[in-house]
């Protein structure tokens, strides 16, 4: 994205925002349809150049289009480092605690999103060296108490990430990095208003550093939770963990498959998860007996996968195979809601 220019088109709304010499990607919000992509490569039509990535489960004409020098994250597993940052131990909203960081650390564990039939789809991106392996674990974080304020902005994420290899977390330019947020910390380009969630890159060191933003969704529930109560709910309307996965979701298939925003993406600039944003396919109720808690069974809350010894409600991922379709897991059958 550039900034301060603007491109705005119908059924999307594309903001373009320059960070220094690097650009973002966004989750869009669940309403409007809102979300935000790199500009110049990942306009509609522009820099098209597609060449086909050595691997033989990678190919064109699925919808989406790998372009010539771009690179994947082909990690087996990719690291996984998370920024805790505000305050994660008693914050305003119920959902900024222990019990949010334990569960999302949990999801993004090699034994449960890391090893599941979902994140295998990832296996269906490639770039002219091999193919993205399918596997993540989280590695490592740190917490951080408002080094850079309440009030964040694109130009101080990269300071964020500063002060968190200064306090031991790893400088690893093939890992993701995740800054999530309490709920009481904004971020000034449009976290609740035109995205929830977005990933980019930076050189910090000397290093390409691959990174996201994503802020706790109870923030803005209407627009960056599917549902108010979720399948892992402590409390009923308090859903910012699920929110907040579904959300992490996205970014991490996007920076694996599209780390440097110029490998994977289709002709209107939508990376592999963009195109299926918010769509979750079949769901399943939260009763007696399932692996819910008491307040998504007592919510009727929704989930659409069960891996590491929970469900959850995650949106779906597109399939670059078979003709590329929204899908829940590799070689499951596509769906469009």
């Amino acid at each position: 994205m550039t900034s301060p220019s603007k491109k705005v088109r119908l059924a999307f709304v594309f903001l373009f925002v320059l960070l220094a010499v690097n650009f973002l990607a966004a989750q869009g919000m669940r309403e409007g349809g809102l979300d935000r992509v790199p500009d110049g490569q990942h306009g509609p039509g522009a820099g098209v150049m597609p060449a086909a990535p050595s691997g033989g489960a990678v190919v064109q004409g699925n919808g989406i289009n790998y372009h010539t020098g771009g690179t994947v994250l082909q990690g087996n597993p990719v690291p996984i480092y998370i920024i805790w940052y505000g305050n994660w131990t008693n914050g305003p909203k119920p959902s900024d605690s222990a019990v949010t960081t334990s569960l999302v650390e949990t999801f993004l564990g090699s034994n449960a999103l890391g090893g599941s039939s979902y994140e295998a789809i990832n296996t269906t991106y490639g770039d002219t060296t091999g193919n993205v392996s399918g596997h993540l674990n989280f590695t490592a974080h740190v917490f951080d108490n408002y080094s850079s304020g309440t009030k964040l902005a694109d130009r101080t994420l990269p300071t964020v990430l500063s002060h968190a290899f200064s306090a031991g977390l790893p400088s690893d330019a093939n890992g993701v990095y995740l800054i999530l947020t309490s709920s009481d910390v904004s971020e000034s380009s449009g976290f609740c208003r035109t995205y929830c969630g977005f990933h980019t890159h930076a050189t910090i060191g000397s290093k390409d550093i691959k990174y996201a933003f994503i802020g706790n969704v109870d923030k803005c529930p209407s627009g960056c939770e599917i549902q108010s109560t979720g399948p892992n709910s402590p409390a009923a309307a308090v859903g910012g963990a699920d929110g907040m996965i579904n959300t992490i979701t996205h970014e991490t298939e996007e920076a694996i498959t599209d780390p440097d925003l110029n490998a994977w993406f289709d002709a209107s600039g939508n990376e592999d998860a963009d195109k299926c944003n918010f769509k979750f396919g079949p769901t399943t109720t939260c009763a007696a007996g399932s692996l819910c808690t008491s307040a998504g069974i007592g919510s009727a809350a929704k989930f659409n996968q069960s891996f590491g010894g929970h469900v959850w409600m995650i949106q779906m991922e597109w399939e670059n195979s078979r003709g590329g379709g929204c899908d829940q897991t590799l070689g499951g059958p596509f769906f469009t809601n």
